[in-house]
């Protein structure tokens, strides 16, 4: 093969590659456009669905929606993990490329630099023009050998750059493989309580509502109250109601945290304790509420704890049916696996009260009026 076709079928090669690559990009590219398109068009959808009548078909539909939004998601970012993994590789062939470059430079560079130093050249040569030549030349080699180092720095640099990305790319992946899980289990777990009954479904969101209602207004003051006397810390109060009642699809305590009117989170006073988060998709799940107790204040309930809903906006308040009701709690849930019994977290004065609201549920509760402080501590779905 004679000069001319060897760099013909070079050039070709050349071409065909470059043409591949550029190909390949754009499909690639075309591709995140799209899922981005489609994840918008379903926040849109999913904003829709909210602003309709809360129907046990439309909240499935919310759920359906929003699996197919976490699903095409986890698409983009597996997309863009494929993307800078392929840049990442070229990355890693130039680096490897510019430092044996630059390896080689090194040496080239030594050998020359010990060959051409200045004054040897001016002490040994016959011909000054000859040694400025000289000279001049090992200067373009060291700028040369300094642009090389450069640009070996900064494809170091952006190679590291672009590693942790693609770190916080796989952490964003598996974040959402999560949330779809939970998605798909907060689904399955309405079905479950509804048995896909609209009626079931307006009782649980008529009980929800009521509920709420009925905490708003005793925290608010509007509770009818009978003061008990003093109590001291650790002093039995009341007791858990076991099972359903008329405000409650299940035992618990709802625990309270109160300064002038406005609540506060519970686990700022309460103490570290043995417990089980059962407060997201199911009891142990990586997606519960946070329990991060960080005060002093003894327990209400015996160890070993269970956690089912905290403070704020909870994983039951974003994921679930109970958005519908209310987008903050203002207390935490829990139960005792051990004993029923309630006791108070500090010493004060103690008030058993109820509050009946529109459903005509008499929600009954007891508060405690902290001596040591202006806080007050609420108890509700108890017994006296």
């Amino acid at each position: 093969m004679n000069k001319l076709a060897k760099i013909l079928l070079t050039g070709l090669l050349v071409l065909f590659f470059t043409t591949s690559t550029n190909i390949k990009a754009e499909t690639e590219t075309e591709r995140l456009e799209r899922l981005n398109n489609e994840i918008q068009q379903y926040e849109q959808e999913i904003q829709k669905l909210k602003s309709q009548a809360s129907t046990l078909s439309n909240q499935i539909a919310q759920y359906d929606a929003q699996v197919r939004l976490t699903t095409l998601k986890v698409e983009q970012t597996q997309e863009k993990i494929t993307l800078l993994g392929g840049r990442i590789n070229q990355l890693e062939f130039s680096l490897q490329a510019l430092a044996n470059a630059f390896a080689s430079r090194v040496v080239h560079s030594y050998k020359m630099t010990r060959l051409y130093q200045p004054l040897l050249m001016l002490l040994t040569s016959n011909d000054i023009t000859t040694t400025f030549e000289s000279y001049h030349y090992l200067q373009k080699i060291q700028k040369s050998d300094r642009d090389l180092l450069v640009r070996l720095e900064d494809a170091q640099v952006t190679y590291t750059h672009e590693k942790e990305n693609q770190e916080v790319l796989k952490k964003e992946l598996e974040e959402q493989k999560k949330v779809l899980g939970t998605q798909k289990a907060a689904k399955a777990t309405l079905l479950e309580q509804t048995r896909n009954d609209e009626k079931k479904y307006q009782q649980l969101l008529s009980a929800a509502r009521a509920e709420f209602e009925a905490i708003q207004a005793i925290i608010a003051g509007k509770g009818q109250e009978e003061e008990v006397g003093k109590v001291s810390q650790g002093q039995r109060i009341a007791s858990i109601i076991q099972g359903p009642s008329c405000n409650s699809s299940g035992g618990h305590l709802h625990f309270i945290v109160s300064q002038s009117g406005n609540t506060q989170n519970p686990f700022s006073q309460l103490k570290n304790i043995d417990f089980e988060n059962c407060s997201g998709s199911s009891c142990g799940s990586s997606d519960g509420d946070p329990f991060n107790p960080s005060g002093s204040w003894d327990w209400p309930i015996n160890p070993k704890v269970k956690f089912t809903q905290g403070y704020g906006s909870t994983w039951a308040v974003r994921n679930t049916w109970v958005g519908r009701v209310y987008s903050f709690h203002n207390g935490i849930d829990i139960d005792s696996g051990s004993s029923p019994e309630i006791r108070a977290v500090r010493a004060g004065t103690l008030y058993q009260g109820s509050y009946s609201g529109s459903s005509g549920c008499r929600l009954r509760y007891v508060r405690i009026d902290h001596d040591d402080s202006d806080l007050e501590t609420f108890y509700l779905h108890i017994n006296y």
